[in-house]
């Protein structure tokens, strides 16, 4: 994303809006925004051609069949930001992220339940003599992230007025062809309208239509908005992993994915069983974090952090 000046008063309550509702009309945010609709789509228009917002559709591993991994590739600096950009192209990362002054790179990869996902990921990565070592750690649980709203700028009346039905529990969903044609589409824009999918895919507006309306009425197809962190002034983005015993992990992972700081938390396997994307004005700030809020969670027996260099890939 590009860095430019920090959003305005609208542009936080747009924001917010569309991590309501990515796919709601313009029409529908203004009359809650008290604007109006040309204000609404000029002012979106924008920050999207500035590369600073994004409305994305992304589908829940666990309601279509998948399990999500964090994949570590620790590496000489010298092929680092080769082997995150490989990672980078490949259809089944979700993000990518180089860490650790340039030495290692992050990424989430999803791959089916049914198949011994981790070793298929890490026969699949990338290998040279500058590859260290390659860990996957299977995503367990989501205290926040996803559909869930971080920017706050918004009434509760307005939200409430925003906010979709919840979900309705169920079967995990089964994708066909045109249902992965049509999400391939709505990943890279959340807001590309029936008419364009329609011709993308060859099947009628009416079917998508309804396609996706019952996709999202299960919690399988869901819209996120990527934006730029630094225009809310979060200019140090960092990953932090905690271990935490087992029979405090769930009070600690919730109070983690409360603290303002926080855009996702979630459990995992591995040495560490605690994760979190920690956002913070600079590092003085994240230190005053660290030693406060995270200092105080329960039974916390280690704790690391990697600084994000560059962001490679998100989705």
């Amino acid at each position: 994303m590009a860095t430019s000046d920090a959003f305005d008063k609208l542009e936080l309550q747009l924001i917010h809006a569309l991590q309501l509702d990515g796919r709601a009309p313009f029409s529908t945010i203004a009359r809650v925004l008290g604007v109006s609709d040309q204000t609404v789509a000029r002012r979106y228009t924008r920050l999207r051609s500035a590369g600073k917002l994004r409305v994305t559709g992304r589908t829940d591993p666990a309601r279509v069949g998948e399990v999500s991994w964090f994949v570590r590739v620790r590496c000489t600096p010298n092929v680092a930001r080769t082997v995150g950009r490989a990672l980078a192209r490949r259809p089944d990362t979700s993000w990518v992220k180089l860490t650790s002054g340039g030495t290692e790179i992050v990424a989430t990869v999803r791959a089916p339940t049914s198949h011994d996902s981790e070793t298929l990921l890490l026969e699949q990565l990338p290998r040279t003599p500058q590859v260290l070592d390659v860990s996957a750690n299977c995503l367990l649980h989501v205290f926040f992230g996803g559909p869930q709203s971080v920017v706050d700028a918004l009434s509760p009346g307005q939200v409430a007025r925003l906010r979709p039905p919840d979900p309705a529990p169920g079967p995990p969903v089964t994708l066909d062809d045109g249902d992965r044609k049509m999400l391939a589409l709505l990943e890279n824009d959340g807001r590309t309208d029936f008419t364009a999918l329609a011709a993308a895919t060859g099947r009628p507006a009416t079917t998508l239509r309804r396609r996706l309306a019952e996709l999202r009425a299960t919690g399988a197809v869901y819209f996120d908005v990527d934006y730029d962190y630094r225009s809310l002034r979060m200019a140090s983005q960092t990953m932090l992993w905690l271990s935490v015993a087992p029979d405090q992990l769930l009070a600690a992972g919730r109070a983690l994915g409360a603290h303002a700081e926080v855009p996702f938390a979630a459990a995992t396997t591995g040495s560490t069983n605690l994760y979190a994307n920690v956002l913070c004005p600079d590092p003085g700030a994240l230190f005053t974090y660290l030693t406060t809020e995270v200092a105080a969670l329960p039974s916390v027996q280690r704790m690391e952090t990697a600084p994000v260099i560059q962001t490679l890939k998100t989705l």
